[in-house]
């Protein structure tokens, strides 16, 4: 079976891309008797280095190439629709009927709709009660253990770590405030922010304004074993978002033996249980900050708890193996002709994929 990837670059720093690359080498001989070949169809701006001259004619060739592989569709090819977080249906076309109508007849149109947690799989089925809407969440390896061993969680000072798009959204500004308040509090506490955005220059002002220079490092991206490097070695997890769906740092984080303190938002309470994995706390909230991250810092029991049951409950339930299971069976009863002309198959969940 051939399963064209439609995605931004392999090289971008998003958590899209990173699917597709996991989707690309995931061990699928390993999981089904059936030969998968999966080719990648870049789409989109994101992860691209170009000019407006290189824009320019990426616009102007990009829907002949894509029009060239979708003839494939117009013969009877099925068409799976991943969803990757953003605001829910409901949400982002209220009070634009005309627009939710046309969502609405898009979702229809593909064969099998995939959402990443509980909260847009109830939400898209019931914005388009005709699709059918699957659930699988994202996968990672887990960390060795022996690859952990030079953390400390009885070092005085709590290194906490962020790791993804430099955005306001994503609650840099409201961390940088607790982390003031914290080590004004006169406990010992070091951020590394790693990655790139929009936010840069104004976060490197907001750092010397509050004048956490020894405190706060912007590491700039990471990738591949830097980036290892540091989920391996920092104790707490930190990503205090406006919104999210999975987000793949996250799940690195958990695999790593972090414990994570983040915003209650998209899939991750699908993932992290208040108290058990990690910490929740509301979006904007720089109190539940300064008290989640002075609560890790002053139990050192609890973060080491914390952190490893966030591994444990990575490789249980967000494995490589149950991701490419999943969508092994999914890629296979999609693939299955219908008895009429126009028919979607019949897909039944395994217990494995509900059980997030």
């Amino acid at each position: 079976m051939r399963v064209l990837v439609a995605g931004p670059s392999l090289h971008a720093i998003s958590g899209v891309s990173t699917h597709v690359n996991l989707l690309l080498v995931a061990p699928w001989s390993d999981v089904s008797d059936d030969e998968l070949t999966l080719t990648h169809f870049r789409v989109g701006s994101e992860g691209r280095n170009e000019g407006p001259a290189a824009r320019i004619a990426r616009l102007v060739l990009s829907p002949w190439q894509l029009a060239a592989c979708l003839v494939a569709r117009l013969l009877g090819r099925r068409v799976v629709l991943q969803i990757h977080g953003g605001r829910l249906p409901h949400e982002l076309f209220a009070g634009r009927p005309w627009s939710a109508g046309l969502l609405r007849r898009v979702l229809r149109a593909a064969d099998t709709i995939v959402a990443l947690g509980k909260q847009e799989w109830h939400a898209l089925r019931d914005f388009a009660p005709q699709a059918r809407v699957e659930l699988i969440p994202h996968a990672v390896a887990v960390v060795p253990a022996e690859a952990l061993a030079a953390r400390s969680m009885a070092a005085p000072e709590l290194q906490l770590l962020f790791l993804g798009r430099l955005d306001a959204a994503k609650g840099l500004y409201e961390l940088l405030d607790a982390l003031d308040l914290l080590v004004r509090g006169g406990r010992q506490m070091r951020l590394v922010i790693a990655g790139d955005g929009p936010e840069e220059a104004r976060l490197r002002s907001r750092i010397a304004e509050l004048k956490l220079q020894p405190r706060v490092e912007l590491a700039g991206a990471r990738f591949g074993v830097d980036k290892q490097a540091l989920l391996n070695q920092a104790h707490v997890f930190v990503l205090p978002s406006y919104g999210e769906g999975l987000p793949y740092a996250l799940l690195e984080a958990m695999a790593a033996g972090m414990a994570p303190v983040v915003s209650a938002v998209g899939a991750v309470p699908d993932v992290v249980g208040y108290g058990e994995h990690g910490l929740l706390v509301a979006p904007r909230s720089i109190d539940q900050l300064v008290y989640a991250l002075a609560r890790l810092h002053d139990d050192r029991g609890l973060l080491a708890r914390l952190g490893a049951a966030s591994r444990a409950r990575i490789e249980e339930r967000f494995g490589l193996e149950r991701f490419a299971c999943s969508f092994a069976r999914l890629y296979r009863q999609v693939g299955r002709p219908s008895r009429r002309r126009g028919d979607k198959p019949t897909i039944g969940p395994t217990a494995s994929d509900r059980r997030v």
